[in-house]
């Protein structure tokens, strides 16, 4: 019995056959023969390695390296060629074998002595196929970069039609029924996404074309992903048919659940990531030429797969999304990713959020896909021109807006709200940092983003529910959280166009005076996110946004600022927080160094203006703070009314001037010494209270703390994070001050020396010191014509007839009463004021919804594909080192060593930390 033992054990105890895969890396007949060797044959014996020697993922794109692969495409393109066509054969051959799948180890014992290597013929089925998918997911990412756009090699190994004689070719088995079915509208799509049309043609020959490799290879991928025994439970399986096209889980189409499986889990994750590399063509083709050469392969995937194989595969990726914050898998993985600070100790990723992220990747890529004659069809409907998907175009994106089931529709939105809440949980745990973020978060942003835009239905069914307010908060708690990421920017800018979406919608206006159920998180409402009714979060989630990103997401606040122009005709009982953040916003948008940094800038300043005439034409008297803020800003719409490039250059020169001297003075207090700091402090803030005293209009006046603009102005306009104040500071919801205003009238002596005064300091600017001050960027240069030309346009009237109306009866009422007694005096006038009579008929509502473009598209698809790219860094590094041209990737240096990453190390973190970071110029 013993004597056998040293031919069964080649290395110490044969465990993971490590002696193998080194030689591997270092023999002539490892993988240096690729490229050493000319013309291997397709029967030699040197390809059976490729099926047998590795056992995870980690071992194929540690073992084999992208320059082993380029440098054979260069020196030996033949082998590249023959190992491809090599292991699809062999891969074909096994999935169609009585052997495959393999029976899995019943027990641990038999699942040690897997890992031996022994002198055992048995044969492992399950494991070639899984080696390779994995030498495909090697391999095919640099024959993709080779020549870019069009690629003579993959043409040929992958795409080349072979034509044989008739009497060869094998009856297939007649197709199984559907498990489940959406009405097609188009009838006869079937044909055109479904099969071959030119194969239905009669043919005077006796000859048929075959299927191409890469067809081929598509049809294989379906095929494992519903496999009995290897994707799916063996129970399921009918008679001697292992692949048996049924949904994976419970939810659309499926009210059935096999049960989370671990095996399964990660067999489905590996030809899914086989699928997302097929898919990932699309990256290695620059922007410019994304509608022009679209990806044979998601061609072929939207516009060729049969309809029963697109709802299963679509019904089970949505599914596995859904269920995944609600499952009841316990496994080792899941009960220790619960355990605080877990995940600096453990780096690896339990198999089904591996499972779930994927699934992810594959539907955002799959729904996102428009280019070449997969783009949606255009149609003309009245006054507007909308797009929409066929069958034939993008069959997965067609099908998505098919589906109109009342519970599918509950299930889906409860599956995205789940994962959302789950991230927010995160975020407000007591134990910072103690539990790693939900890694599939943004990808479920872009689906849910994709779901609304695809399918009417569901967007009608989420608004007219009472979660529409939940997850208005719980997209703002997310872009509070990530807005100081730069990396994520991109995302931001997607959810501010969701945001925008929404609004668009007057079922959304209707729920904004419901209250906000969720626990926001302390961190956002020290920020300015305050509580109340979700107007009121709206606004000062958006005024946070804005004000504390020190304008490095201007790109965004458009989008932000069209939904509260939106959204502004259903604001009602909005608090005094929201009305001073409004207040502020305008403020900012107002200062002439904003104004005139860019030729955008004004239209921002038309959209506030707009939100306040909409709330004075509908929701007058339900707004008494926002009433009282805008009279109390009566300064700031009167110098809009007559404001020149000249006056705004010289407001521009006053602030840098106090800048200047007050960095002046810290200079001389840090030479002089600490003990003069507390006065150097008191006397710079004298000074400058003189200076905007000198400045301001004495026509209205507030005996209580006034608010500035400078704080916020100088974070929009100068990029400079200072902290920003309110507009007033208020006992109560109520009461719009916290003590009286005097509002005294300033004479018209007064009034002519302004003038004179402004008139006189006008002449000394010229082009050359509006050049010094900064004005204008990426060659604008800001002139009285242009300003005139917005200027001019702008929709001050309302707010200007409104402030006329009401300031004289507040000064009156004012100067009657104590002051003890006006600020509730004040409120409830302006709550029971009415100016019908005064005010012009309101204009019919218009609202901005989001419109695609060209350029906006392919945003989407930068930003879908990089966070793919981002995932795919670690562990495995899948698309590294490699020419992507869709998107820009840059490396940084590496940081200097966390605590956390010296706590890996102690531990035995399984992954060294990747320190990369990818930023793609779309977000910018």
């Amino acid at each position: 019995m013993f004597a056998k033992l040293p031919q069964t054990l080649t290395a110490p105890f044969g465990l993971l056959t490590d002696e193998a895969k080194l030689a591997f890396r270092s023999r002539p007949q490892g993988i240096s023969k690729l490229y050493t060797t000319r013309h291997i044959a397709e029967t030699d014996s040197y390809w059976d390695q490729y099926f047998t020697l590795f056992d995870t993922p980690s071992d194929v794109f540690s073992l084999i390296s992208t320059h082993d692969i380029r440098r054979a495409l260069l020196d030996s393109p033949e082998n590249v060629a023959t190992l491809i066509r090599v292991v699809t054969s062999r891969l074909f051959n096994l999935v169609s074998d009585h052997t495959f799948p393999s029976i899995p180890p019943t027990s641990v014992a038999s699942y040690a002595t897997s890992f031996m290597k022994t002198s055992s013929t048995e044969r492992n089925a399950t494991k070639e196929v899984l080696n390779s998918l994995r030498v495909l997911q090697r391999v095919l990412p640099v024959v993709f970069e080779v020549e870019g756009e069009s690629n003579s090699f993959e043409l040929e190994v992958l795409w080349k039609k072979v034509q044989v004689d008739e009497d060869e070719i094998v009856p297939t088995a007649p197709e199984q029924a559907p498990q489940f079915v959406i009405e097609d509208d188009d009838d006869g799509s079937e044909s055109g996404h479904g099969f071959n049309t030119q194969s239905q043609i009669p043919q005077p020959k006796r000859t048929k074309t075959l299927p191409s490799l890469g067809e081929k290879l598509f049809t294989c991928v379906n095929d494992l992903l519903f496999c009995c025994g290897f994707s799916l439970p063996t129970k399921i399986q009918v008679d001697h048919y292992k692949i048996n096209y049924v949904i994976w889980e419970k939810g659309v189409g499926s009210t059935t659940d096999s049960g989370p499986n671990h095996a399964y889990d990660s067999n489905k994750t590996e030809v899914l990531r086989l699928l997302l590399i097929l898919l990932s063509r699309q990256i290695y083709i620059p922007p410019a030429a994304l509608f022009t050469h679209p990806s044979f392969y998601t061609l072929h995937v939207v516009r060729k797969t049969p309809r029963r194989d697109v709802l299963t595969l679509l019904c089970s990726l949505l599914n596995t999304v859904m269920n995944s914050a609600t499952t009841n898998n316990m496994t080792i993985a899941s009960v220790a990713g619960k355990v605080p600070y877990n995940h600096l100790v453990f780096k690896g990723e339990d198999s089904r959020t591996a499972l779930v992220g994927m699934c992810l990747q594959v539907l955002c890529v799959l729904l996102d896909f428009q280019s070449g004659p997969a783009r949606d069809i255009v149609s003309d409907s009245g006054d507007a021109t909308s797009s929409s998907p066929t069958a034939q175009t993008n069959a997965f994106r067609y099908f998505l807006a098919k589906l109109h089931r009342t519970q599918d529709f509950a299930f889906i939105l409860s599956g995205i709200i789940a994962i959302l809440e789950q991230q927010l949980a995160i975020s407000n745990n007591l134990l910072p940092g103690s539990r790693r973020s939900v890694p599939y978060v943004p990808e479920t942003i872009v689906l849910f983003w994709k779901i609304i835009e695809l399918n009417k239905k569901f967007r009608a069914y989420l608004l007219d529910s009472d979660k529409t307010v939940d997850v208005l908060a719980y997209l703002l708690c997310y872009s509070l959280e990530i807005k100081d990421k730069p990396q994520q920017h991109g995302l931001c800018r997607a959810l501010s166009y969701i945001i925008q979406t929404l609004s668009a919608e007057s079922a959304f206006g209707n729920k904004l005076s419901s209250p906000i159920n969720i626990q926001v998180p302390t961190k956002w409402v020290s920020q300015g996110a305050s509580h109340g009714t979700a107007g009121d979060f709206m606004i000062t989630s958006v005024y946070s946004i804005i004000a504390t990103t020190s304008g490095s997401l201007n790109s965004i606040y458009p989008a932000l600022i069209i939904a509260l122009a939106n959204a502004a005709p259903y604001f009602k009982n909005l608090s005094v927080v929201a009305s001073n953040r409004l207040l502020q916003l305008f403020t900012s948008f107002s200062n002439p160094l904003f104004l005139l940094s860019d030729e955008s800038h004004p239209r921002l300043l038309f959209l506030m203006l707009e939100v306040f005439n909409s709330v004075v034409f509908h929701h007058l008297s339900d707004n008494p703070n926002l009433m009282y803020a805008i009279i109390t800003a009566q300064k700031t719409f009167e110098e809009l009314g007559t404001f020149t490039l000249t006056r705004g250059l010289r407001e521009i020169q006053r602030v840098q001037r106090i800048k200047e001297e007050q960095a002046s003075q810290a200079e001389r207090d840090r030479k002089d010494g600490p003990q003069q700091e507390r006065v150097s402090v008191e006397s710079a803030h004298q000074e400058k209270s003189r200076l905007l005293k000198n400045e301001s209009d004495p026509a209205f006046t507030i005996e209580s703390t006034s608010f500035s603009g400078e704080d916020l102005e100088a974070g929009l306009g100068g990029h400079e994070q200072t902290e920003t104040r309110p507009l007033t500071s208020l006992p109560s919801e109520n009461s719009p001050t916290t003590s009286t205003s005097t509002i005294t009238a300033t004479s018209e002596k007064a009034r002519g020396k302004m003038k004179a005064r402004r008139s006189l300091s006008s002449d000394t600017i010229n082009g050359d010191r509006m050049a010094a001050a900064g004005i204008g960027r990426n060659g604008f240069l800001p002139t009285q014509e242009w300003v005139t030309s917005w200027q001019q346009g702008l929709p001050l009237d309302t707010v200007m007839l409104v402030i006329s109306e009401l300031l004289p009866k507040i000064q009156n009422l004012q100067a009657g009463r104590q002051k003890a007694n006006s600020a509730g005096a004040i409120t409830d006038f302006l709550q029971s004021v009415t100016l019908t009579d005064v005010l012009p008929p309101a204009p019919v509502l218009y609202p901005r919804r989001f419109m695609w473009s060209d350029a906006s598209i392919v945003w989407l698809t930068s930003l879908i594909w990089g966070g793919v790219y981002v995932h795919g860094m670690s562990p495995l590094g899948i698309w590294n080192s490699t020419n992507v041209q869709l998107f820009f990737v840059k490396h940084t240096q590496p940081q200097q060593r966390q605590i956390t990453d010296t706590m890996s190390s102690v531990v035995g973190g399984l992954f060294s930390p990747t320190r990369q970071r990818l930023e793609r110029s779309s977000n910018q």
